[in-house]
């Protein structure tokens, strides 16, 4: 039994991201079921019921070069909760075509600004987002926790106990990445002030943030 395969197969059934925790156990407990059997593939078995999470992440790798080598149309991709084999992006649109209503809806640009600040200052408050865009966000972010990009993640120690926000997991799915470590670094966002008191009226000339978040 090639741990190599074992893995591939766990991947290809499983339709979530699967963690190599749960790979480990997964193959552990069945391992030791079919040793505890005694069948013909029982002495095969005895390596995988001990089996760590080094090989099997060493396994993923393999899979990952033996795809790459090949030219395979897919891959694995690493998420934020896990790994998932996957088509390679430019085979996006096709593979999108099996699915015509659930063609993803572009982000405006506005929205988009929005969404970055979140990213990359959450949790924040509607009033923090205004202090950097200049603008009113009210559309803005409810257009983004409709779409599940953003959710709420609780209320700030402010005046008025304002809502906090931050993004979601379908976020890191959007833009195909682990977590917003990952996200390009903008210095400007990190660097304009947010309030700590009740929101001032927008100014009416935004100010201008050079913005790097985009869809994979």
């Amino acid at each position: 039994m090639e741990l190599i395969r074992i893995v591939e197969a766990l991947l290809f059934s499983y339709q979530e991201p699967l963690s190599v925790e749960h790979m480990v156990r997964a193959i552990r407990e069945n391992a030791k079921d079919i040793v505890e059997s005694g069948d013909d593939d029982a002495e095969a078995a005895k390596p995988l019921a001990e089996v760590t999470e080094e090989q099997v992440m060493a396994a993923v790798q393999q899979l990952i070069h033996h795809y790459e080598k090949e030219g395979h149309s897919f891959t694995i991709a690493e998420r934020s909760n896990g790994w998932r084999l996957c088509a390679q992006v430019q085979y996006a649109d096709w593979c999108r075509s099996l699915y015509p209503g659930k063609k993803p809806q572009r982000l405006s640009q506005p929205a988009l600004e929005t969404l970055a600040i979140i990213a990359y200052r959450q949790p924040i408050t509607k009033a923090g987002i205004e202090a950097v865009r200049g603008v009113s966000v009210d559309a803005m972010v409810q257009q983004l926790v409709d779409r599940g990009l953003v959710k709420i993640e609780g209320r700030a120690e402010l005046p008025g106990k304002p809502l906090l926000y931050g993004t979601t997991e379908a976020f890191l799915e959007h833009f195909a990445i682990r977590s917003v470590e990952e996200l390009p670094n903008a210095q400007e966002l990190r660097r304009v002030e947010l309030p700590s008191e009740p929101a001032q009226p927008a100014s009416p000339e935004p100010k201008e943030v050079q913005l790097t978040l985009s869809p994979a």
